[in-house]
């Protein structure tokens, strides 16, 4: 059966935006973003947000869609993705789905524990208890609110630990009842799924190149905006990957430097997580595995070339 969405991941600085433009062309395609920061305006260069030239060549959706003040879980994304793929393919155009964020992917694919959306002070009393006691509180109360989830969550994964010390106590149910209720949001038949997975060192240079750039392109006046509004800190879009350490320098905490070292250090790190994610999540996932642009397209024609043989590739 011949697939009738894309779904395009990989890590940060991997090249997503520019192949998820290419498939567009080949696929008579529309755009839709799968990535937790690049959904909120405000961060058009820390989240390294499409270009305004790069929008105008296909049509994109969910880029910069949600203010920062706003809460954007993967089951509220989910959702806005769904309508905007049925939007899509009642156009008689090909849905593209392009984002680091294998939440958001495996959230389609898998399905979603029926969790409501997290009231913002049970948020706040998960991210003080995190303040407070670090990884291990958080691990000891999820080990004690919903042990069999938390032992399926690697040691330093902070977010997940945070999902399931807020649904228990936001529901009164366990992450791990309600899952077992989940069913994949699409049919995965119908899905491509493509991952980026370049050579890392080759990788971290590149990371670290471009967040040069964004500092040179005004990355910290976009961060002096945001920290203007004051905004709730335990919002999702203040943890976007980058910016606290921009954050902690505009508040005197830091020298420009030492946040420019942190942020690439925490990029580094961002990407090894997401190298981690799509080879354990998605092991059956077509590769990109070329930085080369043209070598990049060169593989994605072959991929679509197979997955959607009545395509004009």
């Amino acid at each position: 059966m011949s697939a009738t969405l894309l779904l395009l991941g990989g890590p940060t600085a991997s090249g997503k935006t520019a192949l998820a433009l290419h498939a567009a062309e080949r696929l008579n395609g529309e755009i839709v973003n799968a990535d937790s920061m690049q959904v909120y305006a405000g961060l058009d260069l820390i989240a390294a947000q499409p270009s305004a030239a790069e929008k105008a060549a296909a049509p994109h959706h969910l880029f910069a869609s949600l203010e920062p003040s706003e809460r954007c879980s993967a089951g509220r994304w989910s959702r806005l993705a769904l309508e905007k793929i049925a939007e899509i393919e009642a156009r008689g155009r090909t849905p593209i789905l392009v984002g680091g964020t294998g939440l958001y992917f495996k959230a389609l694919l898998d399905g979603l524990a029926p969790a409501p959306d997290i009231p913002d002070a049970v948020q706040r009393a998960v991210q003080a208890l995190f303040d407070s006691g670090g990884l291990s509180a958080l691990r000891t109360e999820a080990e004690r609110l919903d042990p069999d989830a938390a032992a399926r969550i690697a040691a330093g994964d902070r977010q997940r630990l945070m999902r399931v010390v807020s649904v228990a106590r936001a529901t009164g149910r366990t992450l791990s009842e309600l899952q077992k209720d989940t069913r994949p949001l699409i049919d995965p038949g119908t899905a491509c799924g493509v991952a980026i997975t370049p050579p890392r060192e080759a990788l971290y240079a590149r990371i670290e190149a471009r967040f040069d750039q964004m500092i040179a392109a005004g990355a910290l006046e976009e961060a002096r905006a945001l920290a203007a509004r004051d905004l709730d800190p335990s919002l999702p879009a203040l943890k976007a990957v980058g910016l606290p350490p921009l954050l902690a320098h505009l508040a005197g905490e830091t020298s420009l430097e030492e946040a420019i070292e942190t942020a690439k250090r925490d990029s580094r790190r961002y990407a090894k997580r997401q190298f981690t994610w799509f080879s354990n999540q998605h092991p059956g996932w077509a590769r990109i595995t070329s930085l080369d642009p043209d070598e990049q397209r060169g593989e994605l024609d072959r991929i679509l070339s197979e997955a959607f043989p009545e395509s004009s590739i």
